[in-house]
């Protein structure tokens, strides 16, 4: 019997009283090659006597909830470890294998003050990585880093020792977001790079791709990702913001991967690339099925509709299939402890 994950509930959308199914079974096809389906035993066995960490931003959390439920399968995570407000910083075992799970909060990957309501904005010292989870380096043994979203809110970036611009704010050179996050992206890759590059201990890094937003229309207006069937792959295309910020992460993969490369084997670092396929699943958000049964009582003039996060189960896990996948195609440099 498959073990119980306590995961979000603004994500288990059936438990939320969603309708309908097919969602629940679509598979993404590759055009050269078929996709294996997860094979929790051949996962937890890969990482046997590790520790992974999912550093990051909300979707963070979504694709490690995904891969917990998914390894719950065939063996039973034991929460041990818990901090901070909403309990951003999370540890769980699975003593089967000797493996550890871990999340990390930090939605910029680099030093950061997070704004605290609509009106304020978030600061940023994009130079500078956040020593919540480069501190712990040392005990990781793969990294997935999930950033993107927090980036298109108001921000002031600071540099160096002076102020670099803002975004969307009064009074300050507005530099846009695209430049700042892939100097962010590359701040992380190096604070990996030169922590355990020169220690000899080997780590992999995968950093999933910018996962398109399928809001249509206001956050809060009825019908905002009401979708429940995907796009077809010529209805739907990345375009414009999403197909720019999925270019910043490539670009910052094969810049870090160069520099990497110094160190033989010890750091690889690879994109999980699933913007494309993400663009075409507007049919996997939870939309309003984000809080339980939100048509229980009629139907209201507003609700509010998660149309970022993905439902699960749903088609985020086929961003751990994708990764298990790239996993074993690297299993001769990242070698499992025995």
């Amino acid at each position: 019997m498959a073990a119980r994950v306590r995961q979000s509930n603004s994500q288990n959308c059936m438990v939320s009283g969603r309708p309908d199914r097919d969602y629940l079974f679509w598979r993404w096809k590759p055009k050269q090659c078929e996709l294996p389906t997860f094979q929790p035993e051949t996962f937890l066995q890969l990482l046997r006597n590790k520790h992974i960490a999912f550093v990051g931003d909300s979707l963070a959390r979504n694709q490690l909830e995904s891969l917990l439920c998914m390894l719950a399968t065939a063996s039973k995570p034991n929460l041990y470890y818990t901090d901070g407000e909403d309990n951003k910083f999370r540890k769980w075992g699975f003593a089967s294998h000797n493996l550890n799970v871990s999340i990390y909060w930090s939605p910029f990957l680099v030093k950061g003050n997070e704004k605290e309501n609509e009106g304020s904005f978030n600061t940023l010292y994009l130079d500078a990585v956040d020593e919540r989870w480069a501190a712990d380096l040392k005990d990781i043994d793969m990294l997935v880093l999930s950033a993107g979203h927090w980036y298109l809110h108001r921000a002031i970036y600071h540099y160096g020792n002076s102020v670099l611009g803002c975004h969307a704010l009064e009074n300050c050179t507005e530099i846009g977001f695209y430049d700042v996050f892939g100097k962010a992206l590359k701040t992380a890759f190096e604070g990996v790079i030169q922590r355990k590059g020169p220690s000899g201990s080997a780590i992999s890094v995968f950093l999933p791709t910018f996962s398109p937003a399928h809001f249509e229309g206001e956050w809060d207006m009825l019908g905002a990702c009401s979708k429940t069937l995907p796009y077809k792959g010529n209805e739907k295309a990345l375009k414009m913001m999403d197909a720019e910020m999925r270019r910043v992460g490539v670009e910052q993969v094969k810049e870090a991967k160069s520099k990497a490369g110094e160190f033989g084997n010890n750091v690889r670092i690879e994109a999980l690339d699933i913007s494309e396929l993400a663009v075409l699943r507007a049919d996997g958000h939870p939309g309003p099925y984000m809080h339980p049964f939100p048509f229980a009582n009629g139907v209201p003039q507003r609700v509010q509709n998660d149309c970022v996060h993905w439902c699960l189960p749903g088609p985020i896990d086929t961003w751990n299939e994708i990764m298990l996948d790239l996993i074993k195609r690297g299993a001769g440099k990242f070698k499992a402890q025995t």
